[in-house]
């Protein structure tokens, strides 16, 4: 099949060379522009304009895909079977919609209905779900409303985090859409409407989701947000004032209970251990956290050079 394969970060690299392997021809790659990265702020192609360029394969890499005239016409002149599509990471307008004969095929990582939108695997995680997966669909212009074509199941283990899922679902993706394409070829995949009353919505995450709430979350909520938000925006609070960012964590069920309740965010030093209480009188273990304008450090080290009172109350805002 002739294809035109839209894609930008890791987990679409994959996919691309999944369908090279079953001998597609990918006449063209699309890809976000090279983004600055780093420190250094060096100018960086994505993962997939990276994949091709080893593979031979011509790259675009447009700023804008609406109104832009000249892509319309360099697609409409390759005149693709089929436009497969996986994390490009741009709406893609009405008239690339229809422009292939099998239409816009995508790739995205979770059971649709559920979790439609920018951010399926790390809400999956968050939410403390016990398993996702892929679908592949056919693109229309809501959001992630489409038909499904095929989807598989993936069990998400209960310490993955989105780092690790992004890369089971993103292997396990690439046949999928082989398959996928090998179905509507043949004629034998009959696309299925979502039932749109069992849709959720994972937005496009915010500084702000990493913010620990003790009050308000159990240590295993506040567990499965660090999970899935991986690697950003990561799981923070604050300790005097400053910002406390929590490299690792656990939830644990052994802590001896005292008379009275602890008070969400009250800290519990156990010799080179450190604990914060949450919400339903359950705890959490920080394993490495970094202080504000500091290395970071396991429990230990940071507990022997850090003067932590116990009973003090991280988390609260101070003026």
């Amino acid at each position: 099949m002739k294809l035109v394969f839209c894609g930008t970060p890791g987990f679409a690299v994959p996919t691309l060379e999944a369908l090279l392997a079953a001998g597609h021809e990918i006449a063209l790659v699309v890809s976000q522009p090279d983004r600055p990265v780093g420190r250094a702020q060096q100018l960086t192609a994505p993962p997939v304009k990276q994949a091709a360029l080893a593979a031979g394969l011509a790259v675009t890499q447009p700023e804008k895909i609406r109104n832009n005239a000249e892509f319309r016409a360099q697609l409409e002149a390759i005149a693709p079977e089929a436009i497969v599509v996986v994390a490009y990471g741009r709406i893609i307008p009405p008239w690339m919609l229809v422009l292939a004969r099998l239409g816009c095929i995508n790739l995205h990582g979770s059971l649709l209905p559920k979790y439609r939108g920018a951010a399926p695997i790390q809400w999956s995680i968050a939410m403390g779900d016990a398993f996702t997966g892929n679908t592949t669909m056919l693109l229309e212009e809501g959001l992630d409303t489409g038909p499904i074509l095929l989807q598989q199941t993936v069990e998400i283990g209960p310490d993955a985090t989105a780092v690790d899922l992004f890369e089971t679902l993103a292997r396990a993706g690439s046949p999928l859409m082989v398959e996928t394409l090998a179905g509507l070829a043949a004629g034998t995949l009959q696309p299925q409407p979502q039932n749109h009353e069992f849709a959720t919505f994972a937005p496009l995450l915010d500084r702000e989701d990493g913010r620990m709430d003790f009050a308000g979350r159990t240590a295993h909520e506040l567990y499965n947000r660090w999970r899935g938000f991986q690697p950003w925006p990561g799981a923070f609070t604050t300790l005097d004032g400053k910002k406390m960012i929590v490299h690792r964590m656990r939830p644990v069920g052994d802590m001896v209970q005292t008379d009275r309740a602890p008070a969400p965010g009250q800290i519990r030093v156990e010799k080179d251990r450190l604990f914060a209480a949450c919400a339903a009188e359950s705890w959490v273990e920080f394993l490495e956290v970094q202080l504000e304008g500091k290395k970071r450090l396991s429990a230990a080290e940071f507990l022997r050079g850090m003067a932590v009172v116990e009973g003090a109350r991280i988390g609260e805002q101070t003026s």
